[in-house]
């Protein structure tokens, strides 16, 4: 009996983090489409696996992304080597760009920034 409860309890709690934690996805243009159309807020995270600055912004943006205040806020990843088509359209040229959105309108815009404090004030763009 107390297994059971114990396997109920540790279900719940895995729930009401993931409501309390804002969504990581890959990219797809549906997706994006939908969000922007219900005016959810979006970072677009373009990084390459071989890229040292996308590897130190990574445990800051995922550290973010689990904060009750961006719960509502879906980062959107993109390989920058394989996804073209999806850096022409967003006007990105380089590795390590996150582009924050807010009711699909641009708002902000970072390249190479690896401070937390520099990551936080974009991502807060798409709550504000």
């Amino acid at each position: 009996m107390n297994f059971i409860k114990s396997a109920a309890l540790l279900a719940l709690s895995a729930v009401a983090s993931i409501a309390i934690a804002g969504e990581i996805k890959p990219y797809t243009q549906a997706e994006f489409d939908k969000l922007a159309q219900e005016g959810k807020p979006v970072v677009v995270d373009v990084s390459a696996t071989w890229c040292p600055t996308c590897k130190a912004q990574k445990p800051i943006v995922d550290g973010l992304m689990k904060q009750p205040a961006y719960k509502d806020v879906t980062l959107l990843t993109v390989d920058f080597d394989s996804a073209k088509p999806t850096l022409k359209k967003f006007k990105v040229s380089m590795q390590s760009t996150l582009v924050a959105f807010k009711g699909g309108k641009e708002v902000g815009r970072s390249t190479g920034d690896t401070t937390p404090e520099g990551l936080e004030g974009l991502v807060k763009k798409t709550v504000q």
